[in-house]
This record gives C-alpha cells, sequence and structure tokens, in this order.
C-alpha cells in the first residue's frame, strides 16, 4: 500500500467535526488520502447525481481504479475489506474512493466503478462518510501489518 490513495468527494469539508474526524484518521495513514473535492451541483435530484457525477469522472485519473461509496451495495467486515486492499494494491492502478453528495452517485459513476463499496445498512452523511472511510481504511493498513489496532477478537 505504497502509492498514495485519493479521495474524490463532493462537497467543500468545513472545519467542525467532520473535518476533525477525517483530518485525526487521515493523519495516520501511510501514506494519507490524497484529497480532491467536487463542488456541489444544484437542480433537480437526477440532474445533481448527473453534474457531481460527470465531475466526479472528470477527477478520477485515467485508468484509476475507482471504488464508489454506495450504500446499496455489499458492507464487508474490516478483514474481508484488507483482503480487498490487497487485491486492489496488485493491479498497481491509482486506488481513488469516490463520494457523492447528498443525493448520491449518479449511474455513470455507478457503472465505471471497479467496485461498489458500503460502510454498512445505515445512511450516512457524505461529510462523516469521509472520516469513517479514513479509520477503517487506517484498520485496513493495521491489519495488514498485524498491528493490534484492529482487536479481531472483539465481536
Amino acid at each position: 500500500m505504497s502509492r498514495q490513495p485519493r479521495l474524490i468527494a463532493v462537497g467543500r469539508l468545513k472545519s467542525g467535526p467532520e473535518a476533525a474526524l477525517f483530518e485525526q484518521h487521515n493523519a495516520r495513514l501511510r501514506p494519507p488520502f490524497a484529497v480532491t473535492e467536487i463542488p456541489e451541483a444544484r437542480g433537480s435530484a437526477g440532474e445533481i447525481r448527473r453534474r457531481e457525477g460527470a465531475a466526479l469522472l472528470a477527477a478520477l485519473p485515467e485508468g484509476g481504479f475507482a471504488v464508489a461509496l454506495d450504500l446499496g451495495a455489499a458492507a464487508p467486515t474490516s478483514e474481508a475489506l484488507a483482503a480487498l486492499a490487497e487485491r486492489w494494491d496488485g493491479t498497481g492502478r491509482a486506488l481513488c474512493f469516490l463520494i457523492g453528495g447528498a443525493e448520491g452517485l449518479g449511474p455513470a459513476v455507478l457503472d465505471r466503478a471497479d467496485h461498489r463499496l458500503s460502510l454498512g445498512p445505515l445512511t450516512w452523511p457524505h461529510f462523516l462518510v469521509r472520516g469513517l472511510l479514513a479509520e477503517q481504511w487506517y484498520r485496513v493498513q493495521a491489519i495488514r501489518a498485524g498491528h493490534p489496532y484492529h482487536r479481531a477478537w472483539r465481536p
């Protein structure tokens, strides 16, 4: 996991608890996420998803391995996510996590995604998802390194 993963997200994260949570965990990552923020679009829900989706895809590097954060996707355990990370790392492609805005991700983004990932069946605010993802990615790094941060024995 030596290449820098990317987080491409809708919205500008302002100072506050969500930013602090993300910064706390992103600072622990080796290497940390490189963050690209996409402006939030206006219009109908469908138009917002289309515009934000086009911007997310435009920010995706050519050949990037796109992981779309999608409520409707499977939610792996932390150990399973670590196994997925191992496979993704083996592709040699730039790993990019895509987080939509309040309206979610449009069909073009979901169709382009190499993998769809859910952080569970609950709906989370898109700004909070950044911190949750950064914590899980730190946990993935700990699992892969054999570090005791992740306590597999806990239910």
